[in-house]
């Protein structure tokens, strides 16, 4: 049985195996990478990704990325298009075939299927001179020199490869496209890397309770008004303005220093000049303020005036965090 420090140096090898890989591929990118993404670019069809065992697991993880960053893209199985899939294939579509040898059974018989139908083939492959790199119409060289399994034989090191020039000619679509963030958040709408970048204050503070009190309002009212609207927090207004904050801390704070707070008001223990965010400010950026200052709730204003409360709890809730 392996000790720490073997199960450590393997792990580090790996890593580094696979690390080199990557970094060759940069000097393998050629004119095909950047005609095979401008043809993409260019096509008023989707791209159909196509593989078998491990390189089409990778086919659908490129899929999911090129979908998430604005370009429409379709996983076909390579030994399901031979057995009737292929129909999936439109006529404008842009075909990328993910093999590392490029030579087996299936590719030989799913590509001159493609090209007979006309439509583009962009092979991703580590092996240029193989059948399904001599038929395409550009190829992307994912070639690797040893995969990190030690019997050179588990797809480890190749398919990393796959994987990382697919991000590339996501990455390099979504630069043509001017793809922002508020288009990603378009496609994300339910995940929480989306709701960072469309989820304001508002959405968030709207739905709670808007607890406030006055500079004059008696601390059993104060206590009161915290208790009732559980936030653990109220703002101290005037005039609709914010002056003052009081929290549950406060309270427990004054109640370890006096033993009689009948006499006392709201301005007697609130906090002057508290955090604040505006309603339409992003709901990160309400994180951010909450994280930086150490604190668990925010009060919320409109055009300078008290409209609520943004509590670190939502925030985790809708997964900002």
């Amino acid at each position: 049985m392996k000790n720490n420090a073997s199960i450590l140096k393997s792990a580090k090898e790996t890593i580094e195996l696979e690390g080199q890989a990557i970094l060759n591929l940069k000097s393998l990118l050629d004119d095909d990478f950047v005609n095979a993404t401008q043809l993409i670019y260019n096509s008023k069809g989707r791209v159909i990704i196509t593989g078998i065992g491990k390189s089409a697991i990778i086919a659908t993880k490129i899929v999911a990325t090129l979908n998430s960053t604005g370009t429409p893209a379709v996983f076909m199985h390579a030994a399901d298009a031979i057995h009737g899939d292929l129909g999936l294939i439109l006529e404008d579509d842009v075909v990328i075939c993910i093999s590392k040898s490029g030579n087996t059974p299936e590719i030989k018989v799913l590509v001159p299927l493609i090209k007979n139908a006309k439509n583009k083939m962009i092979a991703l492959t580590g092996n240029k001179d193989s059948f399904l790199g001599q038929h395409a119409d550009y190829v992307l060289n994912s070639y690797v020199q040893k995969e990190a399994c030690p019997n050179n034989l588990a797809p480890t090191t190749s398919t990393t490869a796959q994987l990382v020039l697919g991000d590339a000619l996501a990455v390099t679509l979504l630069e043509l496209r001017g793809f922002t963030s508020r288009d990603f958040a378009k496609y994300h709408p339910g995940g929480a890397l989306g709701k960072k970048l469309y989820l304001r204050v508002l959405d968030i503070s709207s739905v709670n309770e808007k607890p406030q009190v006055t500079l004059d309002t008696s601390i059993r009212d104060v206590i009161v008004e915290i208790s009732e609207k559980r936030l653990g927090v109220t703002a101290v207004v005037e005039d609709k303005k914010i002056v003052g904050i009081i929290t549950d801390g406060d309270l427990r704070r004054m109640l370890s220093k006096v033993d009689d707070f009948s006499s006392l008001t709201a301005k007697d223990i609130m906090s002057s000049n508290p955090k604040r965010i505006a309603e339409d400010a992003m709901a990160i950026d309400a994180m951010e303020v909450l994280e930086e200052n150490g604190i668990s709730q925010l009060l919320v204003e409109k055009e300078g005036h008290y409209a609520g409360v943004v509590h670190l709890h939502d925030l985790i809730k809708e997964g900002i965090i």
